[in-house]
């Protein structure tokens, strides 16, 4: 056993816990949904740094700290700045989700872009597995990222910035912070937010908006919450509810909201995920609030925990193209081995 002291009581924890379980064993209430109650802690691997606590006097994420022997533990302090995993700064020439189809010419950069680390979703099939789950490095802080960012855009020759993942929005001080900042420093330049929306709640997306956020794209995985579980690796049903809910509801509160916004929804397909009229069902529902969101339609491959999965062909893809046209959706993007194919039917770039 360990002894550590937390919130100025003494007590012991099994040896090798983590602050975090330490936390649970104590009967903290640990959520994964920054509405709910208690110490948020969304990714378990030590990226996004949401649940940094101060340990020792210094901020350090729970649910990779290790309890040692005297550990002294504060929730409640102040955390001063924020900090986070960072990675991956550089050009983008394909653009994403949030990224208005009509740029993409094959020509050179459309975006800079930066890759945060932690995800609240444990996708087997994640495409972008080796930033969502990392947490090797050091953490930057929201100046230390929008120097390096502005300095990547700079290098690039655009004027667009992209804040991708893992998922950006864990840490909300930090990601205002850092579009606050590049707004700062750089006045007319597109900042577009890659995004699960899982979290992104209406006073969220306000605080976003006002920091800068000028463009997003929301990956919309499902529209049941069965397949979203399977889609996502989730095993809490009433969880796994909540985050669907709350992304589709952001995605109706941006377009009523915030039409000055540009907004881009992400819909997967891979016939072993998800079925073409699950998919038609999305479809249907994006028609509701607006036939002329952009929708991109991304043809899963096999990564991560699915190497056994087979990638849509371009002719698949071509038919949930017009598939979805034929639901009403007037701006359907799919992504293909190929290239992505636009919304007349034809290889953009």
């Amino acid at each position: 056993m360990t002894t550590i002291e937390v919130d100025g009581r003494r007590i012991e924890v099994p040896s090798g816990f983590s602050v975090k379980e330490a936390l649970e064993k104590l009967g903290y209430n640990i959520t994964l949904h920054p509405s709910d109650k208690g110490l948020f802690m969304p990714c378990q691997v030590g990226g996004c740094w949401a649940c940094a606590l101060k340990i020792d006097g210094e901020a350090r994420p729970a649910c990779t700290a290790q309890v040692q022997e005297g550990m002294r533990i504060r929730t409640a302090a102040p955390m001063g700045t924020p900090r986070r995993m960072v990675a991956g700064f550089m050009g983008h020439k394909t653009g994403g989700v949030g990224t208005p189809w009509w740029l993409e010419s094959g020509l050179g950069f459309i975006e800079a872009v930066c890759f945060t680390s932690g995800c609240n979703l444990c996708c087997p099939q994640c495409q972008n597995w080796r930033y969502a789950f990392m947490d090797v490095g050091e953490p930057l802080t929201p100046e230390e990222a929008a120097e390096r960012m502005t300095e990547t855009k700079k290098e690039c020759g655009v004027e667009r910035i992209a804040i991708s993942g893992g998922e950006c929005t864990l840490n909300r001080p930090w990601l205002v912070s850092f579009i606050r900042l590049l707004r700062e420093q750089n006045p007319i330049a597109r900042i577009h937010v890659d995004t699960n929306g899982t979290i992104l709640t209406e006073d969220y997306i306000d605080e976003l908006v006002g920091a800068g956020m000028t463009d997003i794209g929301i990956d919309l995985k499902a529209l049941r919450t069965s397949t979203f579980m399977e889609m996502t690796g989730l095993l809490d049903e009433g969880l796994a509810t909540k985050y669907l809910q709350t992304a589709w509801e952001a995605v109706k509160y941006l377009h009523d909201s915030h039409p000055q916004v540009f907004l881009g929804i992400g819909i997967p397909f891979n016939e072993d995920l998800i079925s073409i009229a699950e998919i038609q069902e999305m479809a249907e529902r994006i028609v509701s609030i607006d036939p002329w969101i952009q929708v991109c339609v991304l043809d899963y491959r096999p990564e991560f925990r699915r190497p056994d999965l087979v990638r849509p062909s371009h002719w698949e893809m071509l038919e949930v193209h017009y598939i979805l046209r034929d639901c009403g959706l007037q701006s359907v993007v799919c992504q293909t081995e190929r290239g992505k194919i636009g919304p007349a039917g034809r290889l953009l770039g």
